[in-house]
């Protein structure tokens, strides 16, 4: 846990060393021997000062987020921290010079544990980062991270690494002050130690700023000019952004302004008060769960099946050279795999690694990309119009029109040519697997591949195993998803899988609101308190009115008479039928998007869908396009089109968006509990219809009084 030993000057080196772990974190235990060796330290006379390092590649990397996502007491938990508060002012103003070494990241409570020391010298290491990411999984850094940070930078500088988790180097964590030197790599501790015993040659009691003699907050205080006006004008961008819905950021901004406002020990207080709060709330636990764990347990491949050689990729083949298929193949060619970008002309093909090109060099003009790096990634994209380059490839992916027969063909002319172990894969969004792989002689390699626009930068993709397809081809697949750097989930086959078709419930309970009579604004602007990042008839124009329209033909086509007209198939027929209001790529939808002008709804859409003087409260707009999603999402689980409900929950937020606070549209049921889901669904159904219906497996869990999570 920790390494603790004392040299023949009387230097003490206290290094954290988690067993079997490869990196050092904060939990009960690490705390309690830090507290246990700083405490021997102090108190043995022997020992003039101490220098706290990692036996790790990295210093520390935070908190225990497993111990913090379970904690359930406040009392214990808030005495805790409090305690911990105790040493940490204990160490500073125990009288020894105590100095951090950090050889690599510092990260949350691991910084935290390097503000307590009285001096701070970092290696050179490229990869380190400093910061607080607290704030992105609903918390705050609780471990004096918001008084001792803002006392060293100010409050300015402090904001952008409290309140959004901002991650920066070594150099520009010495310029703002967290940090008093960097020296090269290895020399990290040496430096620390020289600081030590150069303090301890000095005779004077080591102190932090805080404690010494006219100390000032840089920049000013939170009742000064300055100090009121940022944090004024913080809090307004804050309500802006999050409509409330994240304590965490508001938390940090009143542990600053209360904090700062006294003295030191006092900040600490107020903080350990908020910190406790967010740590026992529902936001944190949901965050911590579907942000952290289930998007580390899908990244790992946890469910990827057993005994399947792990695939390497040298060479893929990418049917279609649109903005879907570009952006695949600059996923690919990101990750060192060559790809072969065929359409149905040459010209057609380079249009393709053209639009690779111009997304590069605006990574170039931002200083993020070298041009030498982006000639080498455009090196490895090979545009064609002849299916005969596809030969070599380990994997082939269609990304053309949403059209059967079209897929059907562009299907059977890779397959003669590619070998007999090559996988296929299609980008479709809707049509079901099974189908598309009739198409195939080696159904067994066939499986769904849904990337999300614009997949170059998305980091999701739904992987969709078919009735035929082989256990060894979906675990060729994600190999190849993780090889690229996105984050898989897997769905079992059906009519738009499980991202598409519940997604579509929120577009299309937002035209079923607009039918019914819901001023326009309202709706869109309920989407956004609702924590979704944009509004359903905003959303709607961007994924295309006219794609609605074309999947509630094809679905109406495909079911016959078990079809059940929606109100969004009324509403997008009007608008693309009669109105030639088609969405964003048409420059008219439910809004209008002029040239020189942002974009504004559309003047006539009152005229087609009037408003009523008695709609439904914001509140239960919010319930609906919220809990649309959920219940729709609940089905899946019930059908077996999901796996797991984590699945859900990742591929929600990471797929369209869903609110990280609610911890998905199963997080969300979880949180509200399942009884008082399931009442406030049968509620809904007996006002607005049977797409509220709660579904059987959901009415027996609540009535075992099981949840989906514990």
């Amino acid at each position: 846990m920790l390494n603790y030993s004392v040299d023949a000057e009387g230097i003490a080196t206290v290094e954290f060393d988690y067993p079997e772990k490869s990196q050092n974190i904060l939990n009960a235990k690490s705390m309690g021997a830090y507290a246990e060796a700083m405490q021997k330290a102090l108190a043995d006379p022997a020992v003039k000062g101490v220098v706290v390092a990692s036996a790790k590649k990295d210093f520390i990397a935070g908190g225990d987020l497993a111990e913090l996502g379970a904690a359930t007491d406040a009392a214990a938990f808030h005495a805790a921290i409090s305690g911990w508060h105790k040493l940490m002012r204990g160490i500073e103003l125990g009288g020894k010079p105590v100095a951090a070494a950090l050889n690599g990241s510092a990260l949350g409570g691991g910084l935290e544990v390097a503000l307590g020391c009285h001096y701070r010298v970092a290696a050179d290491n490229p990869k380190a980062r400093f910061g607080f990411p607290e704030v992105t999984l609903g918390l705050l850094p609780g471990a004096g991270g918001t008084q001792r940070t803002p006392r060293l930078t100010g409050m300015q500088a402090a904001a952008p690494l409290l309140m959004e988790g901002k991650r920066i180097k070594a150099a520009e964590a010495q310029k703002l002050g967290l940090i008093h030197a960097v020296v090269p790599v290895g020399d990290e501790r040496k430096a620390a130690r020289e600081w030590v015993m150069a303090a301890v040659a000095s005779g004077a009691k080591p102190l932090q700023p805080w404690d010494s003699k006219g100390y000032k907050i840089p920049g000013g205080g939170p009742n000064t000019p300055g100090g009121m006006q940022m944090l004024m004008a913080a809090n307004a961008m804050l309500r802006e952004k999050t409509y409330d819905n994240y304590p965490a950021p508001k938390h940090i901004l009143s542990c600053v302004y209360e904090g700062l406002s006294t003295n030191l020990d006092t900040g600490l207080a107020i903080e350990a008060r908020y910190f406790t709060h967010l740590v026992m709330s529902p936001v944190s636990k949901n965050m911590i769960r579907s942000l952290f764990f289930g998007m580390q347990e899908a990244n790992k491949l946890a469910s990827r099946p057993v005994g399947v050689p792990i695939q390497k990729y040298t060479k893929i083949g990418m049917l279609g050279a649109g903005m879907m298929g570009a952006g695949i193949a600059m996923s690919t060619a990101t990750a060192g795999i060559d790809i072969v970008l065929l359409d149905t002309t040459q010209e057609a093909a380079e249009k393709g690694k053209d639009y690779a090109a111009k997304q590069w060099s605006k990574q170039i003009a931002r200083g993020r990309m070298t041009q030498e790096a982006a000639e080498a990634l455009l090196a490895r994209i090979h545009p064609t119009a002849d299916y005969a380059d596809l030969a070599g490839c380990e994997l082939v992916i269609e990304a053309v029109f949403e059209k059967r027969e079209i897929k059907a063909e562009v299907t059977k002319q890779a397959e003669a040519v590619i070998g007999p172990d090559a996988i296929f894969a299609s980008n479709t969004s809707t049509l079901p697997i099974t189908g598309l792989a009739e198409a195939s002689v080696r159904p067994a390699s066939f499986i769904g591949l849904h990337f999300f626009s614009p997949a170059e930068k998305m980091p999701l993709v739904e992987i969709i195993v078919g009735k035929a397809t082989s256990d060894a081809t979906l675990a060729r697949a994600m190999d190849y998803v993780r090889a690229i750097g996105k984050t898989p989930i897997v769905v079992n086959d059906a009519r738009g899988f499980y991202t598409s078709r519940v997604f579509g419930t929120y577009v299309s309970e937002g035209m079923a609101l607009l039918e019914e009579g819901v001023p326009q604004a309202l709706i869109d602007k309920a989407g956004l308190m609702a924590g979704m990042p944009v509004g359903p008839l905003a959303l709607a124009d961007e994924v295309s009115i006219e794609l609605v329209h074309k999947i509630a033909q094809q679905t109406r086509a495909d079911l016959g008479a078990a079809y059940v007209e929606r109100a969004a198939d009324r509403v997008a027929a009007k608008m693309v039928a009669d109105l030639g209001r088609l969405g964003r790529k048409s420059g008219a939808g439910f809004y209008d998007y002029p040239a020189e002008a942002p974009k504004h709804l559309w003047p006539g859409l009152a005229e087609q869908f009037p408003p009523k003087a008695e709609h439904p409260a914001l509140e239960e707009i919010i319930e609906r396009l919220i809990l649309v999603q959920s219940v729709e999402t609940a089905r899946c689980l019930e059908e077996k089109v999901l796996r797991a409900p984590i699945d859900a929950d990742v591929g929600a937020i990471l797929g369209w968006g869903y609110p990280p606070f609610r911890g998905g549209p199963i997080g969300w049921l979880n949180t509200l509990g399942l009884a008082a889901a399931v009442a406030a669904l049968d509620r809904l159904a007996a006002q607005h219809g049977p797409r509220f219906a709660a579904p059987n497996m959901l009415r027996d869990m609540a009535a075992r009084g099981e949840r989906f999570y514990t």
